[in-house]
């Protein structure tokens, strides 16, 4: 059974995280293939957003400590700088919205996973734990970078630190995640997210992303030359063109990503 189970529809690349046994936790196999699965995204001009979820009853639950019979025969540092580093690396890299769809549990390196995507939804019942502190270990996967700029230095220390478990509606509450769902209607509004994403223009996104990775080591001059350089690639495209005749004639845009 493959560990990532990966669909394109209308423009959308589902990619699913497919261990549901283990709570859909990292082990290099899926680690690896999930980075194949985000180049395919990136190389195939078709997909104009990305969709990540988990199988069953669990987004991820991190790092699966089986992976090594005792703790002397994991080499995190191996682990880190191969499998987790560079799928943080390719999501904040890729020119296409990313969107989580976390329906269960994220814990560990899987919380963080999700918190590297553009959009993070949750189904009303999926809770997320910074769970390293409870294995005498810290916060990777980007989590140190991302958490405290999403929700403040003293609560990222705080979670961090007690390793506390909270849930969709807390997450969405102090700026964590975009919004939660209740489950029954949870994928559901998921997918509309990705589809109106996959709609909107795909080089202004690209470009707002960009912007954004930016924003986060430039100061506020620096990033104001920024979005002047970015506003003029975005406004040199065909569906920047589309966009205002669409505006003055007064319908639906129809942006082909380009």
């Amino acid at each position: 059974m493959s560990s990532i189970l990966f669909e394109i529809k209308n423009s959308i690349a589902f990619i699913t995280l497919n261990r549901p046994e283990k709570f859909n936790a990292f082990n290099r196999e899926m680690s690896l293939d999930l980075q194949e699965k985000l180049d395919e995204c990136e190389k195939n001009i078709s997909v104009r957003c990305v969709y990540i979820t988990g199988a069953g009853k669990g987004f991820s639950s991190g790092q699966d400590l089986s992976q090594g019979a005792d703790p002397n025969s994991l080499d995190i540092g191996k682990i880190i700088a191969e499998q987790y580093n560079p799928i943080i690396r390719k999501i904040r890299n890729l020119s296409k919205p990313v969107i989580a769809a976390v329906n269960g549990i994220a814990a560990g390196a899987g919380a963080n996973v999700a918190l590297g995507c553009d959009v993070i939804v949750a189904a009303e019942s999926a809770s997320f734990i910074q769970a390293f502190s409870k294995i005498g270990l810290i916060p990777d996967s980007g989590g140190t970078y991302f958490l405290p700029r999403l929700i403040g230095l003293q609560k990222s220390s705080a979670l961090m630190m007690l390793g506390e478990k909270i849930s969709a509606k807390e997450a969405e509450r102090i700026g964590m995640i975009y919004k939660y769902f209740p489950d029954e209607i949870f994928f559901i509004e998921a997918e509309k997210i990705a589809v109106s994403l996959s709609q909107l223009p795909t080089k202004a996104l690209a470009l707002t992303k960009q912007a954004l990775n930016n924003s986060l080591e430039q100061t506020l001059e620096q990033q104001l030359q920024t979005e002047d350089t970015f506003q003029q690639k975005a406004a040199a495209t065909n569906d920047f063109k589309e966009g205002v005749s669409a505006f003055i004639e007064k319908r639906k845009p129809d942006f082909k990503g380009d």
